[in-house]
């Protein structure tokens, strides 16, 4: 099995957010050393750092999981340390060209008949260039696209 988690499943590791338990409970199945490490891009190194910073600002919304300057920084602290010493993290460079490619041919194949965004396009695309044939997310959008390209998902998907 190997593994792709988009930024929208990583930051549920780190901040206390609902799902969270489901994302402990996937990684805890999830055993490094018999495969590989869950790739990290550009891109999640540069969502996930905008992604604890939003999860602050959004705590002053009603509905919304409280989150903390404090906890944000020590979540990126910790993400950071666990990329450095490649504790099931290991940092997959793609080739930009590669990436454009792959986006380009899924945006073709799907988004006119389901509406995808951006963000899908490119998390689906790393997950190809990769050659992972797992995909995690809690986005059900981002997870339908997966599941049309054959990764198994963590959610289940609708037509």
């Amino acid at each position: 099995m190997k593994v792709y988690s988009d930024t929208n499943f990583l930051t549920r590791f780190y901040l206390d957010l609902p799902d969270s338990a489901a994302a402990f409970a996937l990684l805890e199945e999830f055993d490094p050393r018999r495969g590989n490490p869950i790739p990290i891009t550009w891109l999640h190194q540069i969502e996930l750092v905008n992604a604890f910073q939003f999860h602050v600002f959004l705590a002053g919304s009603s509905g919304h999981a409280r989150v903390t300057i404090e906890q944000a920084a020590a979540a990126y602290a910790q993400f950071r340390e666990l990329l450095t010493r490649r504790i099931f993290l290991s940092y997959s460079p793609i080739s930009v060209s590669d990436l454009e490619h792959e986006c380009e041919e899924l945006s073709l194949r799907h988004t006119a008949k389901h509406g995808f965004r951006t963000y899908d396009l490119v998390h689906v695309a790393s997950a190809l260039c990769l050659g992972c044939d797992t995909f995690w997310s809690f986005d059900p959008k981002a997870s339908k696209l997966a599941a049309l390209e054959g990764f198994k998902t963590n959610l289940p998907t609708r037509a």
